[in-house]
């Protein structure tokens, strides 16, 4: 393999561009909601210890993405490239598990002294067997990978997202009558299943989606920008529908599913937990059309395939730290 800086193009040669992990507890989320099936998306076994993938072009300026088993060289570039400093990945030829065409991730790079950044062409020996080349998700469309990568760049940017929610407004406290003997939970709209004011605001966050971008929130407007998203969040009406408690149905099935969890620990990697603070975690998980982004010290946002760039946050009340307790605890954090 060569870095990017080489100035000679050797046909032969991968002009590294960038790298990411594919392990249990860290890999890029829109190969699958659990990491069996982003290897699965890639046809390698779904081995404990871990990938490395680098990413790169070939001397003719195809793109490839070159699957190796150390993980240790490719977390350390990683880390290196994070801190701003030069670092030459090269695995050995031997820790090379298999090489597909095509990238998964969408690069705004490009190795110099190559043609544009195509996918190769199919080897006619292969003889239709090939398999087709990887490339990222139609950021125009809504579906499971979108989802994902929006629960991602929440994570990602919480506190920009997290000062978007007035407490007071969208999470009222549920009346008295509202209490277990009624058929309710102790929480407030839109919380955890069954539960919710019945006379309270819509529990969604009223937000502008800019269906082109993965950005995330734009400064001073109260926008934000979600993978495939479509005009707009509604805040009762039109792409939302609240059951009668107040909570979407979709969110109910979710933190349902969520919940489950605890009883039934999910495939590897479903559910993944990362630093916050000293005294809190970062929570990602993923179900069948869910995908939801927690703090263990705060609320959780919902995004669902039913509902395209819609983002719905899910208010603390009293069932929700218990539930984000015991998910922290079955979740898998990186090395």
């Amino acid at each position: 393999m060569a870095a990017p800086n080489d100035t000679v193009a050797d046909d032969d040669a991968l002009y590294v561009l960038t790298a990411v992990l594919l392990t249990p507890a860290q890999f890029p989320t829109v190969l699958g909601d659990d990491y069996p099936a982003a290897c699965a998306t890639l046809a390698v076994e779904p081995y404990a210890g871990g990938y490395g993938l680098v990413l790169g072009q070939d001397g003719t300026g195809a793109r490839w993405t070159v699957v190796v088993d150390d993980v240790s060289l490719v977390a350390v570039a990683i880390a290196a490239w994070d801190c701003g400093m030069e670092y030459d990945l090269s695995p050995d030829d031997r820790s090379v598990v298999c090489a597909l065409p095509g990238w998964p991730l969408q690069l705004a790079v490009a190795a110099p002294g190559v043609a544009a950044p195509h996918d190769p062409l199919p080897d006619p020996d292969d003889e239709g067997t090939a398999p087709a080349p990887l490339a990222p998700p139609d950021t125009d469309a809504w579906g499971p990978a979108q989802r994902r990568m929006g629960a991602d760049e929440i994570a990602h940017q919480w506190a920009a997202w997290r000062e978007q929610i007035d407490d007071a407004a969208v999470f009222t406290a549920p009346s008295a009558a509202d209490g277990p003997e009624n058929g309710a939970g102790p929480n407030a709209r839109g919380d955890v299943p069954g539960a919710g004011n019945r006379t309270g605001p819509h529990p969604e966050l009223e937000v502008e989606v800019d269906a082109a971008s993965v950005a995330g929130p734009a400064g001073g407007t109260g926008s934000v920008a979600v993978p495939g998203g479509g005009s707009g969040a509604s805040s009762g009406g039109e792409g939302a529908d609240t059951a009668a408690d107040g909570a979407h149905p979709g969110v109910r099935r979710a933190l349902a599913e969520a919940q489950g969890y605890v009883d039934t620990p999910p495939p590897p990697g479903r559910v993944r937990s990362s630093f916050a603070t000293d005294d809190a975690r970062m929570l990602r998980a993923d179900g069948p059309g869910w995908s939801l982004v927690a703090r263990t010290d705060d609320i959780a946002f919902v995004l669902l395939d039913e509902e395209p760039g819609e983002v719905l946050p899910v208010g603390r009340g009293a069932a929700l730290p218990g539930l984000l307790t015991a998910l922290d605890a079955l979740a898998v954090r990186p090395a």
